[in-house]
C-alpha cells in the first residue's frame, strides 16, 4: 500500500474554510526567496506540512503575491477538468509568454482559442501524426550515426535531445533541414524562458518598453526568433513555389497551416501562421526532448531496465524500421516513458487564475485567486505512489493505471486545454527512444541531473552517459540496415 503522512486535511462533508494552511515564510517577504531558489522543492516541502490546497505569499507588505497551490488529483481535475471554464490562462506566467511568444494556441483564450483550436486539430488526427513517422526515425537514424565519433564516447543527453527534438519538429514543420535554426533557438529560447519566469513572479514589473539590459537583451532574442521564423516560412513558401506549389500545398505542417480554414473560422493570418510556428517548435521541442533525455538517463542508471527495454524492441522490430503501427507493439518502453514522464514532467508547474470563489479540498479558493497545480508534486505523493521516488516502470502496466484516480499522472495537462499535441509527443519519444537504445547501451555518468521550474522544466546540470555501440550500430540494424529497410 502507499505510504502516507500526517499533515491536516479537512473532513469530507465538512463547510469550506476560508483559513488555508501554508508556510509563514520571512516576516518580510514570505517564501520569496524559498521559490526564487527552488520553487518545485518549496512546493513539495509546502504539501507535506500542510497538505494539499496551500496558501503561499511572496514579496513585501503592500507588495506581496498571494497564490494558492493545489496538489490532490480531485482538485487538478476541478481547475483543469470538471470546472476548467472557471480557472482562466490570465495568471501572470501566462501574460508574460503571451507577450513573448504571441497569442497561440498556448496562451489564447476564449473565441480566439476556440478557432484556433479548430483551426490546427486536424493537423493533429490520428493518421496525421502517424505520417511523421519517417521524419522521426530519420532524424534518429542520424543521431545514430553522429554518435559514433563522440568524444570518448561520452555525450550530454540534455543538448543532445533538445538537438534531435528541434530537428524533428524543423523537418515536420518545414519539410526542410533545421540546421540554420539550431543555434538561434539554442541561445536566444533560455534568454526568452528565464525573462518570462522572471518577471511573472516579481512584485514590481518594469514596463518592457524602458531600455534595461534585462528588457534589451530579451527583446533582442525575441526579434531574433521572430525573424528567423519569418525566414524559415518564406525560405519554405519559395522553395514550394519552386516545386511549382502554393503556399497551401505540401505534407509539411506549414503547408497544412496555411491551407487551414473553413467558412465558420476563416484562416490564419500571417502573424497567427508564425505565432503558431513559434509555438509548436519552442513547446513542441523542448517538452519532448525533456522526454527524452530523462527516460534515456533514467535507463541509464537502472541497466536491469534498460536491459528488458531492448529485448522488447530487438523482439519486436528486429531488423527494420519502427513505423507509428509500432507504437503499440512496445509496450514496455512506453512505461518506461511515462514513469519518466512522472518523474520528470516537462511542464512541472501549470498556472490558472479562478474567476468565481470555488472549493477545493475542503476550502474556498476566492474569486481572482491565482492557482497553480504541479505534477512535480501530484506525481510524488506518496499518498498516490509507493516509494514515488524509484524508477519503476511497470507502474503503468495497463492494470496498475487502471487503478489510479485520472489525474494522478497528468504531464499533458488535461481537460479542454489538454496538449493538442500528446499523440505526436509520445510517437516521437518511442520511435526514438526505439532507435537509439538499439544501437547504443548507455551508462550513466552523473547518477543525479538538477532541475528547475521555467516554462518547462529546465536541467541545470549536465546528463552524461557513455555510449556502448552495440552489433549494428554503423552500418547495421540500427544505422544503415534501418535505413536500406524503408
Amino acid at each position: 500500500m502507499p505510504m502516507t503522512e500526517s499533515h491536516p486535511h479537512p473532513r469530507p462533508g465538512s463547510a469550506p474554510k476560508s483559513a488555508i494552511p501554508g508556510p509563514a515564510g520571512l516576516p518580510v517577504l514570505g517564501s520569496m526567496l524559498d521559490l526564487r531558489r527552488d520553487s518545485l522543492g518549496t512546493f513539495q516541502n509546502a504539501r507535506r506540512a500542510h497538505g494539499d490546497v496551500v496558501r503561499l505569499e511572496a514579496g513585501p507588505p503592500g507588495l506581496r503575491s498571494v497564490f494558492h497551490a493545489v496538489f490532490a488529483p480531485e482538485g487538478v481535475q476541478q481547475i483543469l477538468a470538471s470546472q476548467a471554464t472557471n480557472f482562466r490562462k490570465d495568471h501572470p506566467l501566462y501574460e508574460e509568454v503571451r507577450q513573448s511568444f504571441g497569442n497561440g494556441l498556448l496562451t489564447s483564450q476564449d473565441t480566439d482559442y476556440l478557432r484556433q483550436r479548430r483551426l490546427v486539430q486536424p493537423l493533429f488526427t490520428k493518421r496525421r501524426v502517424d505520417s511523421y513517422a519517417a521524419a522521426v526515425t530519420t532524424e534518429a537514424d542520424t543521431l545514430v550515426d553522429r554518435w559514433r565519433t563522440a568524444d570518448a564516447h561520452t555525450v550530454d543527453l540534455i543538448p543532445e535531445m533538445n538537438r534531435l527534438a528541434l530537428r524533428t519538429v524543423a523537418r515536420i514543420l518545414f519539410g526542410l533541414d533545421a540546421g540554420a535554426a539550431e543555434d538561434a533557438f539554442h541561445r536566444c529560447a533560455p534568454v526568452i524562458n528565464a525573462y518570462v519566469v522572471r518577471r511573472a513572479y516579481v512584485p514590481v514589473k518594469v514596463p518592457r518598453d524602458w531600455p534595461t539590459p534585462g528588457n534589451r537583451k530579451a527583446r533582442a532574442a525575441t526579434d531574433e526568433l521572430n525573424a528567423l521564423c519569418d525566414r524559415i516560412i518564406a525560405d519554405r513558401r519559395a522553395a514550394g513555389a519552386t516545386a511549382g506549389q502554393t503556399a497551401d500545398e505540401g505534407d509539411d505542417l506549414l503547408s497544412l497551416l496555411a491551407a487551414a480554414g473553413n467558412d465558420e473560422d476563416g484562416s490564419l493570418d500571417a502573424t497567427e501562421v508564425r505565432e503558431q510556428v513559434l509555438i509548436f517548435l519552442l513547446a513542441g521541442h523542448e517538452t519532448t526532448a525533456t522526454s527524452l533525455a530523462f527516460t534515456l538517463h533514467l535507463l541509464a542508471r537502472h541497466p536491469e531496465e534498460q536491459t528488458r527495454v531492448r529485448e522488447e524492441i530487438e523482439r519486436v522490430l528486429g531488423d527494420r524500421t519502427p513505423t507509428a503501427a509500432d507504437l503499440d507493439r512496445l509496450p514496455y518502453l512506453t512505461q518506461a516513458l511515462k514513469e519518466s514522464m512522472r518523474l520528470y514532467p516537462a511542464a512541472p508547474v501549470v498556472s490558472r487564475r479562478a474567476v468565481a470563489a470555488t472549493e477545493i479540498g475542503g476550502f474556498r479558493i476566492p474569486a481572482g485567486a491565482d492557482v497553480v497545480v504541479a505534477p512535480w508534486v501530484t506525481h510524488r505523493n506518496p499518498d498516490l505512489w509507493e516509494d514515488p521516488e524509484r524508477f519503476d516502470p511497470q507502474r503503468f502496466a495497463p492494470e496498475r493505471e487502471a487503478e489510479r484516480h485520472r489525474y494522478a499522472w497528468f504531464p499533458f495537462g488535461g481537460g479542454p486545454r489538454a496538449c493538442i499535441g500528446q499523440h505526436f509527443s509520445m510517437l516521437e519519444s518511442v520511435l526514438a527512444l526505439a532507435t537509439l537504445l538499439r544501437a547504443y547501451e548507455l551508462d550513466a555518468v552523473d547518477q543525479e541531473v538538477p532541475v528547475a521550474a521555467g516554462i518547462t522544466l529546465q536541467a541545470t546540470g549536465p546528463a552524461r552517459v557513455r555510449l556502448r555501440p552495440r552489433d549494428g550500430a554503423g552500418g547495421t540494424p540500427a544505422s544503415g540496415g534501418a535505413r536500406a529497410a524503408r
